[in-house]
């Protein structure tokens, strides 16, 4: 697997450690890579209404923001001054050594989203997987990055799941974590993917987690920290 390596589960904190900030901002990210445990971050990609892939979750800018507007009415250049980051200027403060779950939203990335990513990390993605819901997203980093780990985000681990992300040539699952256990985390071994999990938050959880061959995982609070129960 390119984008994922070693033996034991990342960490990667949802959306920055939105303890300390707003979720999915410059600030949230500094805070959660601050903490000792965290092995990168995961985050949400969308396109402004000039097509600049930023770093939102939801459709709007309500819950996180205050404000009514949806992000693909909003010009970049308007999205940065209320905090909404820009994809290019989230991986330059990054930098080269997180690991990143960069998630695409909505069907309609394409060369603009590529080429952030390419002359962030490269052809190969070194130290981050593409993920997505979304299928025709997935389809259009394989054709432009064809070098990079991709991820089918989803909900389940049924055989149509499992079917569908072999089938887009992905290397892997992001599921819902309650959906794994021994007998789903064998499937998706024997069908020769990867699977990581979405949103942990105990500790406890986490472990188990980790011994049920996870390769990574999103998590928040108390499975951030690496503390708790």
């Amino acid at each position: 697997m390119s984008g994922v390596s070693g033996s034991r589960s990342l960490r990667l904190a949802h959306r920055g450690d939105w303890r300390f900030a707003p979720e999915n901002t410059l600030a949230a990210f500094a805070a959660a890579l601050r903490g000792p445990a965290c092995d990168g971050v995961e985050f949400d990609v969308q396109l402004s209404r000039d097509g600049v892939p930023v770093i939102l979750h939801d459709d709007t800018l309500a819950r996180v923001q205050g404000r009514p507007e949806r992000v693909d009415a909003l010009g970049a250049a308007e999205l940065t001054a209320v905090a909404v980051p820009t994809l290019s200027g989230a991986l330059a403060m990054l930098g080269p050594d997180p690991f990143l779950d960069i998630e695409l939203k909505g069907d309609a990335h394409g060369d603009a989203t590529a080429a952030v990513l390419r002359a962030a990390r490269g052809e190969t993605g070194d130290r981050a997987v593409i993920s997505s819901f979304d299928p025709p997203s997935l389809v259009a980093m394989a054709d432009r990055l064809p070098g990079w780990t991709r991820w089918l985000n989803a909900e389940d681990l049924s055989p149509a799941t499992l079917s569908l992300a072999l089938g887009l040539g992905c290397s892997g699952i992001s599921v819902l974590w309650g959906e794994i256990t021994p007998a789903s985390s064998r499937r998706v071994r024997e069908a020769g993917l990867d699977l990581a999990a979405w949103t942990v938050r105990r500790r406890a959880t986490f472990d188990r987690l980790e011994r049920l061959g996870v390769v990574a995982q999103c998590v928040e609070a108390a499975a951030l920290d690496g503390e708790g129960s």
